[in-house]
């Protein structure tokens, strides 16, 4: 939407139903094919680093770089959604992203490390792009159907993140056609799919969202900036409501200890014999928990409350860490304690997110769901970095420990909320 143009006027009920049901269904198109390629690197860009640097701490820094990229990108790419719409937003997220599929490949056929982490950086902003997407699914959804309206869109990304994994041993195949190492050939289908992903939100994205519901009042939107983060101003939105607080701290803690342990997880299976196919197989049953459930997530979140789903996730992640945790080098273990944290990260990114948005004003949304991404990957960037050297300390084992500790306080909080509303 050019800058000084005249906003949409919002749509008729009935009109605004079947633009809610296209948004939806354009973003879930998106989220099936780029969600090949962030899935595609997930199980390899540990390794790729591993093998470029010789070092098994050095696994931990892609999915740091990422998730920091991801953090630094999340509120522009609001800011620039809340300007110009959603298509804006989310489509320069998938371009940049792309960008950064073309520099790991670069960095990787040069054994260039910093080139490498620098592409690793930029797909971030696919990951930014893939969580706002989830918040555009509830721009235009009843309250009654919002948790389901973002979940199906979560749900979306399970086809192609849990086929994106399992690309490893085609991707070695391309890797040695390209004189590229075997870890790096993924990151080819990565580049297509971020392309593929951009394509779809570019051409079927319309009429925005975001354009088209109520976000601010006309004085408002007179007195204020067309591209402003507002970051503090979405601050003082989310301190104000103890509601949001919980949903931004179930996102934030969440991911982080979801983060932690399946970043080392590919590094412990691999140092206990399992090949890159066990890896890639591992990594997709645990997406399949983070993506495929969410609709029942969703409408769950519907039905009984925000509150009391966040606390299930909680409980999940105590679970999903203690089997993890206690595996040792059992793969079945390491695989269930890997699908359960999936399933526990839905339950607090659905319900969290959830929570999150109907908890602030309407005119503030955009920049604190861009702040709440922000938040969760940066968060997410510390977990990761501090995984391997956690596991260096004290083992696999020690690792998850510490990612079931950093969830309690939100477990205690939502427990204590839905005690005292009865």
């Amino acid at each position: 939407m050019p800058p000084g143009a005249p906003r949409p006027e919002p749509p008729a009920p009935d009109g605004r139903a079947a633009l809610h049901r296209h948004t939806v269904r354009v973003l879930m198109s998106a989220q099936v094919v780029a969600g090949v390629g962030m899935g595609s690197m997930i199980a390899s860009g540990g390794l790729l680093l591993e093998h470029l640097t010789g070092s098994r701490a050095a696994a931990g820094l892609g999915t740091t770089v990422l998730t920091l990229g991801a953090a630094l990108l999340a509120l522009p790419l609001a800011a620039l959604s809340r300007a110009r719409g959603r298509r804006a937003g989310i489509g320069t997220g998938w371009l940049i992203a792309a960008a950064g599929a073309c520099a790991v490949l670069a960095g990787a056929r040069l054994g260039a490390v910093p080139v490498t982490l620098l592409g690793m950086l930029l797909i971030g902003s696919g990951t930014a792009a893939n969580l706002q997407s989830r918040y555009a699914a509830t721009d235009l959804a009843e309250p009654g159907g919002r948790a389901r309206a973002l979940s199906l869109v979560v749900w979306s990304t399970t086809a192609g993140s849990v086929l994106g994994p399992n690309l490893s041993g085609p991707g070695a195949a391309v890797a040695r056609v390209l004189g590229l190492p075997d870890t790096a050939g993924t990151y080819v289908f990565s580049l297509a799919a971020f392309l593929a992903g951009w394509a779809v939100i570019r051409t079927g994205l319309g009429p925005d969202p975001l354009l088209s519901g109520p976000r601010d009042t006309p004085d408002t939107r007179r007195s204020q900036p067309r591209f402003r983060t507002r970051t503090g101003g979405a601050l003082r939105h989310v301190a104000s409501s103890p509601s949001a607080l919980i949903g931004l701290a179930s996102l934030v803690l969440g991911h982080a200890a979801m983060v932690a342990v399946m970043t080392m997880t590919p590094p412990h299976l691999a140092h206990h014999g399992a090949s890159l196919s066990v890896v890639g197989l591992t990594i997709s049953l645990h997406i399949t928990g983070m993506y495929a459930l969410s609709p029942l997530v969703g409408r769950m979140t519907d039905r009984f409350g925000r509150l009391p789903v966040i606390l299930l996730g909680q409980v999940i992640y105590v679970a999903a860490t203690l089997l993890a945790g206690t595996a040792g080098a059992r793969r079945w273990a390491v695989t269930g304690g890997l699908f359960l944290l999936g399933l526990a990260w839905s339950c607090a990114t659905v319900a969290g997110s959830t929570l999150l948005s109907e908890s602030v004003e309407p005119g503030y949304r955009a920049e604190v769901q861009g702040l709440s991404d922000t938040l969760t990957n940066l968060v997410g960037a510390v977990g990761g970095a501090l995984s391997g050297g956690l596991v260096a300390l004290s083992g696999y084992g020690g690792l998850n420990a510490a990612a079931a500790v950093l969830v309690l306080p939100v477990g205690a909080c939502a427990l204590y909320a839905v005690l005292r509303r009865g």
